[in-house]
């Protein structure tokens, strides 16, 4: 604001020393809160009529850290152990072993449908196949999930089967409160959340410490 109202009186940015983009050094993660949990029978799937409620930022020295602030704001802690439940669509299988791998070094078990499963070992990752609600299997995935057997959930669904094994998923994952991600990219956002929450304690500085010039410090949730 300063600078702009040195501009506005007929000073030149080049004046005023300001002729490169500031570049600071911390990240900040902008979450969306949903309303899901308050409306019975909702699934839990963003679209364009959808909503928030309100919204939180993380602030922090890196993406990881930021990340597991705004999710800490949002949601809640992320899981740091457990059993992580994988079943994706058949165009992220492919993508699906570097994030599965990193999942198994953070000490987590994993457990897939029978596709994703499938397409887990024969990337040499072990992961328990686990039954569909619309197999017809007791205990399905959504029997563990209330069981308390699940602390994660990764769901990237397609086709009209699948949409009615993941709303019962995502359904009963927002009432539990379990950690879900719809898509890959944020499943490695949560990922790397994880791993910077395991890695040490987070720290809180107000926001003047970057307004201020930047900070080494840590961030604000």
């Amino acid at each position: 604001a300063k600078l702009a109202a040195k501009v506005m009186a007929g000073e030149t940015l080049e004046e005023l020393g300001f002729t490169e983009e500031p570049r600071p050094r911390h990240v900040a993660v902008k979450e969306a809160v949903l309303p899901f949990i308050k409306f019975a029978g909702v699934d839990a799937v963003l679209g364009p009529e959808m909503k928030s409620t309100g919204e939180v930022m993380g602030i922090d020295r890196d993406f990881g850290r930021a990340f597991a602030k705004s999710q800490i704001g949002a949601n809640g802690l992320l899981p740091l152990a457990g059993t992580a439940f994988l079943s994706v669509r058949d165009q992220d299988k492919s993508h699906l072993a570097p994030l599965a791998i990193a999942l198994a070094e953070l000490g987590f078990r994993l457990v897939a449908t029978e596709g994703t499963a499938a397409a887990l070992t024969a990337a040499g990752i072990a992961a328990e196949r686990v039954a569909k609600v619309t197999d017809g299997v007791r205990p399905h995935i959504v029997d563990r999930m209330k069981n308390g057997e699940i602390a994660m959930v990764i769901n990237t669904p397609e086709g009209r089967a699948s949409r009615l094994d993941s709303y019962e998923i995502r359904r009963t994952a927002i009432v539990l409160g379990i950690p879900y991600f719809t898509t890959l990219a944020a499943a490695r956002a949560a990922v790397g959340g994880i791993r910077a929450l395991k890695a040490g304690r987070l720290e809180v500085q107000p926001l003047q410490a970057y307004h201020g010039g930047g900070s080494s410090g840590g961030g604000e949730s």
